[in-house]
């Protein structure tokens, strides 16, 4: 079967988003070359190949960031987190073909007027110093314009999303405008990321403890509000768009039924800024999530937010342990009401 794509496909960021893509590009046959900034995770790569866990290894070339030189054409994906963006655009060529797979809003990137971006619904979680990602959560991925494309760049990323999907391993769907898909994965990840980030729990803990749940919830009708009047639009991701997911939110009793039914998916899975607390200041995506929510926000109140950006910078400025008592200092720092 005669390839969909010619040239080599760059992935940026050996983590869970960049170890899968890579891996299902190589299933399919396409040439890829894996990139990261841990030259012990690129000498494990070579050795021992990059792993899905139960799904098999593929050998794939990988290079240390420091010695990779960016290439003038072909696709580009950036899986890497939006803190490493500067190091990454400083050494893109202008007309390279970038295709963001990222969480949050970062303003450099955003500046650079991209073709496209992509945003995955599923969760994948790597070792930190080894390319073997675990799929703990299915799925899909969203991959489409960020703004007006022409035709030409419309075929190439329909190729992209083709290729992507050709070894199955997630449902790729290409959609004409990205952005509110982008915008709904930001209203979850700045709900869930910041709290359990801070406890140091799994993702099903914000269904299990009472306060968790209490400023889960909060934060999921806060971030709803502020894109509502930021006049953003959503998309469905997940069982529910979130006009549907906001209504559940408000009937009386519906959110804790709904918190019993979505408990054992969430159990054992952590959110991608959970490795990032133990790694200090300025190493979270805490104002790509909720800064980002916060200035989109301007004079519309968001105390939630401000809250758990407050809570994250002080935990990773001050070198503290993750521990649940961190959502009750966010509770007890809220202004009178909010959580009522």
């Amino acid at each position: 079967m005669s390839r969909l794509i010619s040239k080599p496909i760059h992935i940026l960021g050996a983590g869970g988003i960049g170890t899968v893509l890579a891996w299902s590009l190589s299933r399919a046959g396409y040439s890829v070359i894996l990139v990261d900034a841990d030259h012990g995770k690129v000498a494990q790569g070579c050795k021992e190949g990059v792993t899905v866990v139960g799904l098999g290894t593929q050998q794939i070339p990988m290079v240390a960031f420091d010695d990779w030189t960016p290439p003038e054409e072909g696709f580009i994906l950036l899986c890497t987190k939006t803190y490493d963006n500067p190091a990454v655009l400083a050494r893109l060529p202008d007309g390279a073909f970038l295709v963001p797979v990222q969480n949050g809003f970062d303003p450099g990137l955003e500046r650079r007027d991209h073709v496209c971006e992509g945003i995955a619904s599923f969760v994948s979680e790597c070792l930190r110093d080894r390319p073997v990602t675990r799929i703990t959560r299915p799925g899909c991925l969203h991959i489409g314009g960020r703004r007006a494309i022409t035709d030409f760049e419309r075929n190439q990323l329909a190729s992209l999303a083709l290729a992507l999907g050709e070894a199955k391993l997630f449902p790729v769907e290409f959609v004409e405008d990205v952005r509110p898909y982008k915008a709904t994965k930001l209203m979850y990840n700045a709900a869930i990321s910041p709290l359990a980030a801070a406890a140091g729990v799994d993702n099903g803990e914000l269904l299990t403890d009472q306060l968790a749940k209490k400023l889960f919830f909060g934060m999921l009708l806060e971030n709803y509000a502020i894109l509502q009047y930021a006049k953003i639009p959503l998309a469905r991701i997940g069982p529910f768009h979130p006009d549907t997911v906001a209504l559940i939110l408000r009937i009386p009793a519906l959110p804790a039924c709904m918190a019993l039914f979505f408990r054992p998916s969430l159990r054992g899975t952590y959110c991608s800024m959970a490795p990032d607390i133990p790694l200090g200041h300025n190493h979270t995506e805490i104002d790509a999530y909720n800064g980002h929510l916060i200035r989109l926000a301007g004079d519309f109140p968001c105390p939630l937010n401000h809250a758990a950006l407050n809570l994250v910078e002080k935990v990773t400025r001050e070198s503290l342990r993750p521990q649940r008592q961190h959502l009750q200092y966010l509770a007890d720092h809220l202004p009178e009401g909010v959580l009522s």
